[in-house]
């Protein structure tokens, strides 16, 4: 038996590793909270969005899930976030948890070492770009 909030947060995972924002966007809620524990929290998917878009650009994605569970509209999943810059994967574990309303992400949380993300970044920004 599969679980619905189980399917949205797998249907998300797809849309980052096709690179699909629009795709993210819809399966986001309007008032989404979203956190990235070592950072601020971001409310709202246009702020979100906007977040995303502050990025420098990636060429792929992979976020490669080892494990997930679900009860009722709770979902958790332990996974690893590869994103692919100037030609140069960078990845770093993450535990999220998302909290599903009504089909949407109404809350999501990641935790991951922000040290760790930071120098997974330098090593891929210091790459020429082709």
């Amino acid at each position: 038996m599969t679980n619905m909030a189980s399917d949205i947060v797998t249907a998300f995972v797809a849309a980052w590793n096709r690179v699909d924002m629009d795709g993210i966007s819809a399966l986001l809620a309007d008032d989404v909270f979203y956190h990235n524990i070592p950072m601020d929290p971001i409310i709202g998917k246009q702020a979100t969005m906007a977040f995303f878009a502050s990025f420098p650009p990636f060429e792929a994605c992979d976020w490669q899930v080892h494990h997930q569970v679900a009860t009722g509209n709770i979902v958790m999943n332990e996974r690893t976030d590869r994103l692919c810059f100037n030609g140069v994967w960078i990845g770093f574990p993450v535990a999220g948890i998302f909290e599903i309303r009504d089909g949407k992400i109404a809350a999501w949380r990641d935790y991951f070492d922000l040290a760790m993300f930071e120098r997974e970044m330098a090593k891929a920004l210091a790459q020429p770009t082709a």
